[in-house]
């Protein structure tokens, strides 16, 4: 495969995963498919579900710039903040130069970074950390538990990450959702879920004050682990954020089209 086709496929990921999490949160979600940009956007506290993304091959520096404009129109349109996630290896080398000034003349300001992953990799050994025991979620309560210490690790509110997913029947039916527990306690937590084919990892987080103990690396083991167990499924993806981003590559992805979250400017 190669990166173009990485790059398209980590995109065509985030179409089809969160088409479902934002019917998930809402039957009234805002899921279309534009010339050139896919809203996916549930309108919801939690800004992961509130998302728009370009996703033409080869955009060029001129529909670069109708494509952002039109971005940041939609996202002006919603009540809760969101982002425009961006995959560069999609733009034409001119555009990738363009990007920041038109951003800003779009309105949007750069958030933060990303990276797409993927690879050939399951299944995975059953994984074992000596000071974890894992637990799949299935109540509201554990649900509730993912939530904040996903609200924990990204800086939101602990009102917005339980906006994301409790009260789900999704995540407790379908996700392959796992807290990592110490001395009874949920510190990390990590999800994957059947999205064409392969297994998508998501919202994988841990608690800042248990961090850089392999926590993470081990939760989202087992959650691949149990995917692929009751799936068969061989391949997975993610989106990595720049904390998350050297972790992926010891359970054996490979990273692919950089990416690129923007806001909109206050």
């Amino acid at each position: 495969m190669t990166d173009l086709a990485d790059a398209i496929e980590s995109m065509q990921q985030l179409r089809t995963v969160w088409r479902a999490m934002v019917l998930d949160r809402t039957p009234d979600a805002d899921v279309r498919d534009l010339p050139g940009l896919a809203v996916r956007w549930a309108d919801c506290r939690f800004p992961f579900w509130n998302a728009v993304t370009l996703t033409e091959v080869g955009v060029d520096a001129a529909l670069l710039e109708e494509r952002l404009r039109e971005a940041a129109e939609v996202m002006r349109t919603k009540e809760q903040p969101g982002f425009l996630w961006l995959f560069e290896d999609l733009l034409a080398d001119g555009a990738r130069e363009e990007l920041s000034p038109a951003a800003d003349r779009a309105g949007l300001q750069y958030a933060f970074p990303g990276t797409g992953m993927a690879g050939d990799l399951l299944p995975l050994p059953e994984p074992k950390h000596p000071d974890l025991t894992f637990l799949r979620v299935t109540t509201d309560d554990q649900l509730t538990a993912y939530a904040d210490l996903n609200s924990r690790a990204y800086g939101f509110d602990l009102a917005a990450g339980r906006d994301g997913i409790v009260g789900s029947t999704l995540w407790t039916t379908e996700v392959f959702a796992y807290l990592g527990l110490r001395d009874g306690v949920p510190v990390t937590c990590a999800a994957a879920v059947e999205a064409d084919g392969r297994l998508f990892v998501a919202l994988v987080a841990t608690a800042p004050e248990y961090q850089r103990r392999g926590y993470g690396e081990a939760v989202a083991r087992k959650a691949l682990h149990e995917g692929a167990r009751a799936t068969g499924l061989t391949r997975a993806t993610l989106h990595a954020t720049e904390a998350g981003a050297p972790v992926y590559p010891r359970i054996g992805f490979r990273p692919n089209s950089p990416m690129r979250f923007y806001a909109l400017r206050p």
